[in-house]
């Protein structure tokens, strides 16, 4: 690593806040051994509460503290718009009710269905024509504002009670703080500006629009309780009405939850309901926050950004209904996760189960466990009104036909939302911290061995932490404790059931146990190195050879290719720099030539350079393995495999199933197939693979990976999509003519050749090899033989389901003939 690189990792990290009953106390941050008086009293943001069992005098004192309203507990006169008084509700109600575009709306539906009665000649001719018409639009609108006003109290948040925000903030840290044991850590500093921005907005009467990560249910339980004590005004949580269950559902609505549906279908009264509600928020002041990846991300890495939501926001800065809203990005680190386990379930095909107050009580032995601390983190709040005007600017000189001149044209509008959805994403990285659990989680999935012994665990986390620092990231600290003792607290909070540990041994040594749910872990630094293991994945394409250094060499245009195409295929997984494919892939070649990974051979033609490339970047004509890596087993380079292979392998596994889907010789090449089931067999196809050698990891049938992978199928044009609105008739695929591979006359198995398996090939060149697994005729035979079985059963499916339908439509057919001949 060159020296800059080494000041720029040891640099500290922002310090963290400690809050003492009413003192806050700054204290620096970053691996600085504080004096032993310090570091005996500092606390984190959230303090351990007194349990009645251990101490019941102090138990019944807080509890006091909270029904009295003392101090900053009192959370009166708080930074923002008032809220939590009486008549909270109805004033809200009133307000949106009472919106130009929803009033709009509700005359147009009723004029809408006001001409259907009148077509269907539901109004009697004659003088009073107009009357009746009038009459009966006016009862129409009527009852419209009824249905509207009644969606809007079942929606709206209801902060009604001061009072009762404290008893829920109480109840609250109560709960988190006997699971979070280590309590809830933030950055003085970031904490500092989110006040003076805050402050700044209440003047103005902007909204701050909070928009965190999604990981846990306890994400947004994390940023009430920051805002509650910090005196800042509670957001209103946009929330699916998924969690509107009986007796914890109004509890969240007071607490400052609002619902909204998952779909909204065709309602167009629904969906101006919810804009008009955001818009009164976001024209009064009101804080708003809403997930930006939509729901939890079950594979611990950041998910593409939902755009539905967020084009309510952008909507109403965009039209000039609301003046201004300050976006604040939010990153909320774990050390571990409560709903792991669950997420393992969903991932490998368990269904997810519908929430309801049982399960959540039946977790309340979770409550009682140490799972370590949540790590909140805020990126500097930006203007979104300014962001709009960036992005136009941009535009600016776009050619009038494109349609991106014009801020209100559907392409401009797309292009913009899009924009703001990836910005939020990247700032959501910029500042999130690696939590201990992380790098060990990382660490035992990237090395080669069955396990690893205690000192070489300390020494790849030191060389992790390293990489993560220079790489702009931020390591979790714990005021100075050496690496031992991070990985010790960190093993305890991770427990037997993920890492597994030998004590009768020279040295203790440590296995991964549950290598799918430590992939939750793992996944939380990848975002860091995506761009090192992307080239050095091209790279392993000739690595994997074998042979001498020059059998392995691999020249400029080749990896150029490789890692465009492997950039391609996982646009859906992972988030790139923004400065384009070439200027990236020279800047990963540098950093990996510093850190003495890779050799360069350059030559003395120049490509022609992007500016923002170095120019010692240009004239590189071939890339190998360094001597130093090679003497040193190739571990930091197989370290880089090993973040991108588990995806290698699910996409891989995808565009096998694919062969699948090729119609056999007596179905008709037509014929549509379910795609949830074409994907639930993709896993029984996985796990096959993996039981018998032909695939590497199990995470490879990772469900949400697998539905990735299927998505990039359908924008390459690989395979064709048809969907319903009918609920009787799911949505269904098939492969592309041009895509469908050949059988053979003779056999009627399916010929390893043609535009799909060059597809699969091509992905196979990156693949791990193991000495466990089969290449080569192998696929081509055996593996596509599975593949084409478990497709077979997909057609045979598709085949009777046709059957059955045509069965119902003869059936009532027959029910409506005999209906008319009893009439006649």
């Amino acid at each position: 690593m060159s020296p800059a690189k080494i000041d720029a990792a040891l640099q500290p990290s922002a310090p963290d806040l400690d809050i003492l009953g009413d003192q806050v106390t700054i204290h620096p941050g970053g691996y600085l051994e504080p004096p032993a008086s310090v570091e005996a009293s500092e606390r984190n943001l959230v303090e351990h509460m007194a349990r009645f069992r251990e101490s019941p005098l102090d138990f019944l004192r807080e509890i006091s503290l909270y029904v009295s309203g003392s101090g900053w507990r009192a959370y009166e006169d708080v930074i923002g718009q008032p809220i939590y008084y009486a008549g909270f509700s109805d004033n809200m109600k009133a307000m949106i009710m009472q919106t130009p575009m929803l009033q709009r709306r509700i005359e147009d539906l009723a004029n809408q269905r006001l001409d259907v009665e009148v077509k269907d000649g539901l109004f009697s001719q004659g003088l009073d024509h107009e009357k009746q018409k009038s009459i009966r639009r006016d009862e129409i609108v009527s009852s419209l504002q009824s249905v509207a006003l009644g969606l809007t109290d079942s929606m709206i948040c209801k902060m009604e009670s001061n009072r009762f925000i404290r008893f829920a903030n109480y109840s609250a840290t109560q709960l988190l703080t006997r699971a979070y044991h280590q309590g809830i850590h933030v950055s003085s500093a970031e904490v500092l500006r989110l006040r003076s921005v805050a402050e700044t907005a209440a003047k103005n009467k902007h909204s701050i629009i909070f928009l965190p990560c999604h990981r846990s249910h306890v994400d947004y339980v994390s940023l009430q309780l920051i805002c509650y004590r910090l005196g800042i005004a509670l957001p209103t949580v946009v929330a699916g009405d998924n969690l509107k269950i009986p007796v914890l559902g109004a509890f969240l609505q007071h607490a400052g939850a609002m619902w909204i549906r998952r779909s909204f279908g065709n309602d167009a009264l629904y969906a101006t309901l919810v804009q008009s509600y955001i818009d009164t928020l976001l024209q009064n002041g009101f804080n708003v926050e809403c997930f930006i990846e939509g729901g939890r991300s079950r594979t611990g890495k950041l998910l593409s950004p939902k755009f539905g939501i967020l084009s309510f926001f952008m909507d109403s800065v965009l039209s000039g209904r609301v003046e201004d809203a300050i976006v604040c990005p939010v990153s909320t680190q774990y050390d571990k996760v409560v709903e792991t386990e669950s997420y393992i379930s969903e991932l490998l095909g368990q269904p997810k189960p519908k929430e309801n107050l049982k399960d959540f009580l039946s977790a309340s032995s979770v409550l009682s466990l140490k799972l370590g601390r949540v790590d909140v983190r805020f990126h500097e709040p930006w203007s979104l009104r300014s962001f709009i005007a960036e992005q136009r600017a941009r535009v600016s000189d776009a050619k009038p036909s494109s349609g991106l001149s014009d801020p209100l044209s559907p392409q401009s509008r797309v292009r913009l939302l899009r924009t703001l959805g990836y910005k939020v994403l990247s700032d959501i990285n910029a500042v999130s911290v690696v939590m201990p659990t992380a790098l060990i989680g990382t660490v035992l999935l990237t090395l080669r061995g069955r396990g690893v012994g205690k000192s070489e665990l300390i020494r790849r986390v030191d060389w992790l932490s390293a990489r993560v620092r220079a790489k702009g990231g931020r390591v979790a600290h714990f005021a100075g404790a050496p690496t031992s003792t991070i990985i010790e607290r960190g093993l305890d909070v991770l427990g037997s059931g993920l890492v597994g540990t030998i004590d009768d041994l020279p040295e203790t040594t440590y296995f991964a146990v549950d290598r799918f749910q430590l992939s939750f872990y793992r996944n939380m630094t990848i975002h860091l190195f995506i761009s090192e293991a992307l080239v050095c994945a091209a790279m392993y394409t000739k690595v994997k050879q074998g042979g001498g250094p020059e059998n392995q060499r691999i020249s400029f245009d080749e990896l150029y290719e490789q890692v465009g195409f492997l950039s391609s295929i996982f646009r859906g997984e992972f988030i790139y720099p923004t400065a384009g494919l070439l200027p990236n892939l020279h800047r990963t070649l540098l950093g990996l030539e510093s850190d003495g990974v890779i050799t360069l051979t350059r030559s003395g033609t120049v490509k022609p350079p992007p500016e923002s490339a170095k120019p010692d970047a240009q004239n590189v004509e071939s890339i190998e393995l360094s001597s130093t890596e090679r003497k040193n087993g190739r571990e930091n380079f197989d370290f880089y495999n090993f973040l991108l292979w588990p995806f290698i392998e699910s996409t891989w596994l995808g565009a096998v199933s694919l062969m699948g889907l090729t119609p056999p010789p007596s179905t008709h090449t037509n014929t549509w197939l379910d795609i949830r089931q074409a994907q639930e067999t993709t896993q029984i196809l996985g796990k096959t693979l993996y039981h018998q050698g032909d695939l590497s990891y199990f995470e490879a049938v990772n469900k949400e990976t697998l539905k990735n992978a299927y998505q990039l199928f359908v924008e390459e044009g690989i395979v064709l999509v048809r969907k319903s609105s009918n609920k009787n008739h799911p949505t269904a695929l098939r492969l592309a003519p041009t895509w469908t591979p050949a059988r053979d006359d003779a056999t009627g198995s399916i010929v390893p050749e043609g535009q799909l398996w060059d597809f699969i090939e091509k992905i196979a060149k990156s693949r791990r090899e193991g000495k466990n697994r089969r290449d080569g005729a192998t696929v081509s035979s055996r593996v596509l033989r599975l593949a084409d079985l478990v497709g077979k059963g997909l057609f045979e499916t598709a085949a009777a389901a046709v059957d059955e339908e045509s069965l119902v439509e003869d059936q009532s057919d027959k029910r409506a003939r005999r209906k008319q001949e009893a009439r006649l």
